[in-house]
Formats: C-alpha cells, sequence, structure tokens
C-alpha cells in the first residue's frame, strides 16, 4: 500500500507539472516514476526505516499552508529587495528543533528553505542552522510557529 501511495501522488505531481497528455510525454512519465519507484523502494531496503507516506488530510493540510507561507514570503522578500538597502539584516542562526518530532525535521528544515528569504543550511541533532535576509525571519523562526505547524499537521510519531 505504501508504494501504491507514492506511485499516485508522483503520477499526479507528474501529470500537474507537465501538463501534456501525448503517448510519448506519458510514456516519459510512466518511466521517470518507475525509476523513483525503484530507488525508493532499493533506499528502504539498505535503511530499514520505510518513510510513512503520511495520510491524504495531513498533505491537503499541509501543502495550502506551505503555498501561503510561500506566497507570503515571496512577498516581503520582493518588498525588501526593491526597497531600501539598509533594510536587509542577512543574519545566521542556530534554531532548536527539539520540539519537532525527530522524524520530522527534515520536513521542517525544507519549509524553512521553500519559504523565500530563509534557507536552512544545516540539520543536526536538536539544531538547524538557518539563514535569513532579515533577522525578523530568524526571530520569528525561533518563536516556533513553522515548528508548531509542522507537528500540528504531520503529529508527534516516531
Amino acid at each position: 500500500m505504501h508504494t501504491v501511495k507514492w506511485v499516485i501522488s508522483l503520477s499526479i505531481f507528474w501529470l500537474l507539472l507537465s501538463g501534456y497528455l501525448k503517448p510519448l510525454l506519458l510514456g516519459f512519465g510512466v518511466a521517470s516514476v518507475a525509476l523513483v519507484i525503484v530507488v525508493l523502494n532499493r533506499m528502504q531496503k539498505v535503511d530499514n526505516e520505510p518513510q510513512e507516506f503520511g495520510t491524504w488530510l495531513q498533505t491537503i493540510r499541509y501543502i495550502p499552508w506551505l503555498l501561503g507561507q510561500i506566497l507570503s514570503s515571496s512577498l516581503r522578500v520582493t518588498k525588501l529587495v526593491w526597497g531600501s538597502p539598509t533594510e536587509v539584516s542577512p543574519s545566521l542562526a542556530k534554531i532548536n528543533v527539539e520540539a519537532v518530532p525527530e522524524a520530522r525535521r527534515t520536513l521542517y528544515a525544507n519549509s524553512i528553505t521553500l519559504t523565500p528569504g530563509t534557507l536552512s543550511i544545516d540539520l543536526e541533532g536538536e539544531e538547524v542552522t538557518v539563514h535569513a535576509l532579515e533577522q525578523s525571519s530568524i526571530d520569528e523562526l525561533k518563536e516556533g510557529y513553522i515548528a508548531t505547524k509542522i507537528t500540528d499537521i504531520w503529529g508527534d510519531n516516531k
């Protein structure tokens, strides 16, 4: 069942990104999904820790929230870049992520990176090193909004 979820999700994702329904391109899509599934299955056999895909409800809750974060951050970064250069205050900090379940820390770090103006540089143990264009972004991360949202949506299992 785990593999079926991945096949369906990857196929839908590929169709959304390509937008083409021509036989040759559909064949390339099938081949690329098959290759990803083969690699995924091999990786799971090596580390003996199959990653749970999550439920559709979790995904439906997470993606709109993340897209909203990306949109609002994009607007903020655009305003920052087009505004006065003195408003840019590049910052580097270590953010404690012990509140985020260990199995969700990579998702947390990737959520930070996908949000414009911030970049996760390193994730080690209970800390993620983050670079941001503004000190206020670091302060927001330290307040724990994203960590709380990830835990609320994906749970604190594992």
